[in-house]
């Protein structure tokens, strides 16, 4: 697979990012690594979604995300999320349901504060694989099917998030490649 993007957010931001309805103060580089404070809401309303465009199919998207405050409301995630068009299409997501921590989709089970997720995209689907802390191999969670490419974008984001209270995402790692595996 070869490299198309990356960015450790070392310093920063990388070229071509573009914020969706950024809140300032509640993201912030630190330590190597991207965080976000997980603030209320859903995929309309989500607050600091870091977006990108995305290459042209195939392609795949990997980051490591860390949760620094277990998560405590119903639904509260974090991960990648496709956008189409300029809508919301897809996630893969670490997501708390119903008290366990799972990845979605699939809804596979994530016991680990720290996983590294990876998402498989071509031109007429997606695959969804992570690899938990301290694992050395991915896992397929899910399958499926996307819409026709149509200005696609790339997203790291946070939501669902506790009313009061500080919790906050790290996000490491982050790339874009290309190859047969996508």
């Amino acid at each position: 697979m070869g490299m198309i993007f990356e960015d450790s957010f070392t310093d920063g931001l990388g070229e071509g990012w573009n914020w969706i309805r950024e809140h300032d103060g509640y993201w912030r580089i630190a330590d190597g690594g991207l965080e976000i404070r997980v603030e209320p809401g859903v995929k309309d309303t989500v607050r600091n979604a870091l977006v990108r465009p995305a290459p042209p199919r195939p392609y795949a998207v990997e980051v490591t995300i860390t949760n620094h405050t277990h998560p405590t409301t119903q639904y509260e995630q974090a991960g990648i999320t496709l956008y189409n068009n300029g809508e919301p299409v897809f996630k893969e997501v670490k997501e708390l349901i119903d008290g366990d921590l799972y990845i979605i989709p699939g809804k596979k089970p994530m016991p680990t504060d720290s996983v590294r997720l990876r998402l498989l995209v071509n031109s007429e689907g997606w695959e969804a694989q992570f690899r938990p802390e301290g694992s050395t191999s991915f896992e397929t969670a899910a399958s499926g099917e996307l819409a026709s490419e149509n200005e696609d974008q790339v997203s790291l984001q946070c939501y669902n998030g506790p009313e009061e209270g500080e919790h906050w995402i790290r996000f490491e790692g982050f790339q874009i490649t290309t190859g047969e595996q996508a």
